[in-house]
């Protein structure tokens, strides 16, 4: 269990190269400075960036395989309701070769996002400002969504950008196992919960 900002910056950073550790550091930063304009991650969480929001970004990582990636383009990354970049910006900012898409309604949160891709360089990475169901339909190989809607809803809206090989990857916090059982079967059997790295009651939705 990662525990300490000291282990999560470890641990993310290992998914990384040095250029992706200032990226990182230098996100951190654009970060923190923007929760004081407008309220992007809750106050407390600030103490423990790396942990609440980097780290628990990262893990994400853990459940695709990685010579798929560093080996060759896999194909897109989509995350839903990104905010401020979470978990998408992270992804694309440890993972170059991975096209990152984020989709983000409020206006204030994407000009941040688009702010953050500028600044930091992210080739990799399109900040689209819509609701998602304006948003034209294209393949995804990752669907990930940190706080965007509960999972049927998610599954309905997202069923345009997904096919058969699509992964979905939904952190849904200490509620995860709860959510998931409360779905229909036919949903259920589809998806399993894994255990998170950063919350010992917190979980990931991961599809099969």
């Amino acid at each position: 269990m990662i525990s300490s900002e000291e282990e999560a910056r470890t641990y993310a950073l290992q998914w990384g190269d040095v250029e992706a550790a200032s990226r990182l550091d230098r996100y951190c930063a654009m970060l923190l400075a923007e929760n004081q304009r407008q309220n992007l991650i809750s106050k407390p969480s600030e103490a423990q960036l790396w942990v609440r929001h980097i780290a628990d970004s990262a893990q994400l990582l853990e459940h695709v395989p990685r010579e798929t990636y560093m080996e060759r383009v896999p194909g897109t990354w989509l995350d839903l309701g990104t905010g401020p970049g979470l978990p998408g910006l992270v992804i694309a900012i440890l993972c170059p070769r991975i096209p990152v898409v984020l989709v983000e309604s409020r206006a204030g949160r994407v000009e941040f996002l688009e702010n953050c891709v500028a600044e930091l360089g992210l080739k990799n990475c399109e900040v689209i400002g819509q609701r998602l169901e304006r948003v034209n339909p294209f393949e995804s190989w990752v669907i990930s969504a940190r706080a965007f809607a509960p999972l049927e809803k998610l599954l309905r809206l997202s069923a345009p950008f997904s096919t058969k090989d699509t992964r979905y990857l939904l952190p849904k916090g200490r509620s995860a196992a709860h959510e998931l059982e409360a779905t229909k079967p036919a949903i259920r059997k589809l998806f399993h919960v894994k255990h998170s790295l950063t919350d010992a009651e917190a979980g990931i939705i991961v599809s099969r």
